[in-house]
């Protein structure tokens, strides 16, 4: 089966699991009960209606209008699939929800129009205006669009962008500009040639103009040639661009012979490499044809080392992605009430982006892109849309512009003040995810799955086969999985099958039932037993891993957690100088990530224990290049109760503090404290975790640990990993019954940084 049609199949199934789409709407106030409602609805609502009446601008301030944006299509010109209809584009326009949510907290409804008519269309938006706080126009035909925004912008007192025009056009100017810093040549001088002239191709150009390009030095081709004034059969806004210092049949190829930038936004594989070497020296090239590029970066890069590439994808370095900038634009356009997203605002996006690239870049962004150290240069000219900064970066930028054109109706007074809201709206946990897979993928590791008798299995087999972040080793019956895989269309043409108690097994028994008798001969184990046990997929698996046939293990979801992790800790055993394993789950909250310890192993821990717990808690953390800030949980806060837990917490923390005096522990503290920072200041203001919420969470027995996680993963409805065994030697990680294919794909990924450091 291909891996085209496992994507669609994934695809599809993505969207219609649980809840079909992408977006759900969810309350915002509390509603349980019958004075709840009546303050949010009849009779209470009338008094914020009556207050709005009175002064319109308090929409902003009793309704969501001033976090709510219109996502507007009319199915036209929908990625590259063309004009598909408004009910066939409503996924994308859900995404593009999904992404304003996730990286910037803005709300959305996509709204799809069953119209071509540009008067409909701009007399439907028009009347919509009051529910929303801004517009956001998508996938949307030339030359239409052109005029459909135009009207909006001049006719609705909200900001209106068309994120397929301006979109590409701030942050390809925001890479320009820094490849031109680091060519050192003059924005004024450079000849720029641009192949495509859509909606974003025209964008593109005038930011660039507003940048200091001169329009003479500008030559723009579409699929007919060149934009030349003598052709008769422009049409839109093609015409402005029209340049006449070249021949009117002056081709492609002869148009980049001296050419220092070229911008594609047309189609692939349309620029060869003879082209690229005929350019200007420190060439500038920006193939952002998507999925295939105008040229590859391995191509370009091949024809010549001073090149500075840039495409639109994920996979190559200096991706010309849109959600480095709409998020955030609206952003700043939302929270000082703009009446417009207008030529200045997107200029400060511009340079807040191109002069993000110049700083320091944290280390959760390194890691997501297995990097050791991303600094500015000819590889990295623009942010990573992982990057944490770029909502206090943007954002703040867009609004200051906005107030200084005079097109904010709510200046804000206390910036300070402004970057810690925009602070605390998102946290790590989508950059988390993503940091782990991809350094996961820097260096894969062979991965024993126990359970391979499991479809569920298979199925995240398959996904870490495809994603390259694994090989997979298949535990069990060889008929029972083959009959599975080719039941399920599933291909792992590179996955080693074994099944432990098959006759050619004999010899690999033999030796791992020797290794293991030799192990445990004192300890309750004869010859004959220690073989017959390696039947067991467990003990199998952890013999591979602990002979270097294999570098980690899956197992837990056909067997209890005792019988996973006994065998791990019988053959691989425990890292020099641990006492006790523990596990610990991973929360992907708002906030960020939160980490539990002990969930799974230890029940009722000594304070030393507890100690250690900790300690190879925080040793996890660090992996993923987020300090540890530790909570010692109980019912007490700093003496505040006596009792058995209480006092076993207090001295745990004064041994860390004690033996780690650098570390950013503290308690002992009951749960809600390390989150609720302003009432741990106002009464313990001597905490350690004064300055910022805990992240890695410690707990005094295994019944409240894994009481709060189930309690929080269910309740809250957030993803998790785990659960992680800390500890071991080498990585064996034990399932929980039903998890799905996503949760084992992490998970094996977690076992495959763990392989890498050992």
């Amino acid at each position: 089966m291909s891996t085209k049609k496992n994507l669609k199949e994934e695809a599809l199934h993505y969207h219609a699991k649980g809840r079909p789409g992408k977006i759900e709407v969810v309350p915002s106030k509390e509603y349980a009960t019958q004075r709840d409602l009546s303050l949010a609805y009849s009779p209470g609502v009338a008094d914020p209606c009556m207050a709005i009446y009175e002064n319109p601008e308090d929409v902003y301030k009793y309704t969501a209008k001033g976090n709510l944006v219109a996502v507007i299509s009319n199915g036209t010109a929908v990625l590259g699939l063309g004009d598909i209809g408004p009910e066939a584009g409503k996924p994308v326009m859900e995404g593009k929800g999904l992404l304003f949510k996730i990286y910037a907290d803005i709300d959305v409804f996509d709204i799809e129009l069953n119209t071509k008519d540009v008067d409909e269309f701009v007399r439907t938006v028009k009347i919509l205006e009051p529910t929303f706080g801004g517009v956001n126009l998508e996938d949307i035909s030339a030359p239409e669009c052109f005029e459909i925004e135009e009207r909006l912008k001049a006719e609705l007192n909200i900001p209106v962008m068309h994120d397929d025009q301006h979109g590409t056009a701030i942050i390809s100017s925001a890479a320009l500009l820094n490849a031109l810093e680091l060519v050192n040549k003059d924005i004024s001088k450079v000849k720029i040639i641009i192949n495509g002239a859509g909606a974003s191709a025209i964008s593109c150009t005038r930011l660039y103009n507003s940048l200091g390009a001169e329009k003479k030095n500008i030559f723009m081709f579409d699929s007919k040639g060149l934009i030349h004034p003598s052709r008769t059969n422009l049409d839109g806004k093609k015409i402005e661009f029209a340049n006449d210092n070249m021949p009117a049949e002056t081709t492609l190829a002869e148009a980049l012979v001296g050419a220092d930038v070229f911008v594609g936004l047309s189609k692939g594989n349309i620029l060869t490499q003879d082209m690229v070497k005929s350019m200007a020296s420190d060439a500038i090239v920006f193939a952002m044809a998507n999925p295939t590029p105008e040229i590859s970066f391995e191509e370009a890069t091949a024809a010549r080392e001073d090149i500075i590439m840039a495409t639109g994808r994920s996979d190559y370095p200096n991706q010309v992605n849109n959600v480095l900038g709409f998020p955030y634009i609206f952003r700043g356009a939302l929270d000082v009430r703009s009446k417009v997203i207008n030529e200045e605002m997107k200029l400060a996006a511009v340079r807040a982006l191109a002069e993000l690239a110049k700083k320091p870049v944290p280390d959760i962004v390194n890691l997501a892109y297995g990097e050791s150290n991303l600094s500015f240069g000819r590889n990295y000219i623009i942010p990573k849309p992982v990057d944490p900064r770029l909502l206090t970066t943007v954002a703040p930028a867009v609004a200051k512009a906005a107030m200084e054109t005079g097109v904010a109706k709510f200046p804000i007074k206390d910036w300070e003040a402004y970057d810690t809201q925009l602070s605390k709206r998102l946290g790590q946990d989508n950059s988390l995810k993503k940091a782990i897979r991809t350094k996961a993928k820097l260096n894969p590791k062979r991965i024993v799955f126990a359970d391979a008798e499991n479809l569920t299995v298979l199925k995240a087999a398959q996904e870490v086969q495809d994603e390259k972040i694994a090989t997979p080793i298949l535990l069990g019956n060889v008929a029972r999985i083959t009959q599975l895989l080719d039941e399920n269309n599933i291909d792992l043409p590179y996955a080693e099958i074994i099944d432990p108690r098959a006759d050619e097994q004999e010899e690999r028994l033999e030796k791992f039932g020797a290794i293991f008798f030799e192990k445990r001969k004192r300890k309750g184990y004869n010859q004959f037993e220690a073989k017959q046990l390696m039947r067991n997929r467990n003990y199998f698996g952890a013999m591979m891993i602990e002979t270097g046939e294999a570098d980690a293990m899956i197992g837990g979801m056909t067997r209890n957690y005792p019988e996973t992790i006994r065998p791990a800790l019988q053959i691989i055993g425990r890292q020099e100088g641990v006492k006790k394993v523990s596990g610990m789950y991973i929360l992907m909250s708002r906030f960020g990530p939160l980490f539990l310890a002990d969930t799974t192993v230890n029940f009722n821990p000594t304070a030393e224990e507890i100690v250690e717990i900790t300690e190879l808690a925080a040793k996890e953390v660090e992996k993923f290049n987020i300090k540890p800030r530790i909570a010692l949980l109980t019912y007490s806060n700093f003496g505040s109760a006596d009792g058995e837990d209480a006092q076993k917490m207090q001295k745990a923390v004064a041994i860390l503090k004690d033996k780690h005096p650098n570390m950013v522990v503290d308690g002992e503290m009951q749960a809600h404290l390390p989150f609720d920072i302003d009432l741990l200041k106002e009464n313990h203001p001597f905490s350690d975790l004064v300055d910022g919420r805990a992240n890695t969470l410690i707990f005094p027995n295994l019944s409240s640990s894994n009481i709060a996680y189930n309690i929080v993963k269910e309740v809250a409805n957030i993803d998790k990993i785990g659960p992680i065994l800390l500890g071991l030697k080498k990585p064996v990680h034990v399932l929980q019954l039903g998890s799905s294919v996503r949760e084992i794909v992490d998970m094996v990924a977690i076992a495959v940084v763990g392989a890498q450091g050992k």
